[in-house]
């Protein structure tokens, strides 16, 4: 399993707001029923890595379908292959060592 994050940028816009094409692409994850997590500067998605790439290339023409003389998209992909990870779980270890270290404790 692995952790994407996919920021697309559609420029030659009429329109500095992106909001549109967010909700479009949104709305895409939603119907499809893919784990994602929307943030302010961009969207967290949860799969195998191929899928997340396929994903990522046709989520990337969206905004040309909607008019869009250029698009740039920006990801990361984040895979581990010792343990299995899910959306969340990075910042529940992080949480879990803030705890500790305001309690005192020490956390490996």
């Amino acid at each position: 399993m692995a952790i994407m994050q996919l920021t697309i940028i559609p420029l030659g816009t009429q329109t500095p707001s992106v909001a549109q094409y967010v909700a479009d692409i949104e709305q895409v994850l939603q119907r499809e029923g893919v784990p994602h997590t929307l943030t302010d500067m961009g969207t967290i998605i949860e799969g195998e890595p191929q899928a997340l790439l396929a994903l990522a290339a046709r989520l990337h023409g969206l905004p040309f379908a909607l008019g869009a003389q250029r698009v740039v998209t920006q990801l990361a992909l984040d895979e581990r292959r010792d343990k299995d990870v899910k959306l969340g779980d990075k910042t529940a270890a992080v949480q879990t060592r803030v705890t500790c270290n305001n309690s005192g404790q020490t956390q490996p």
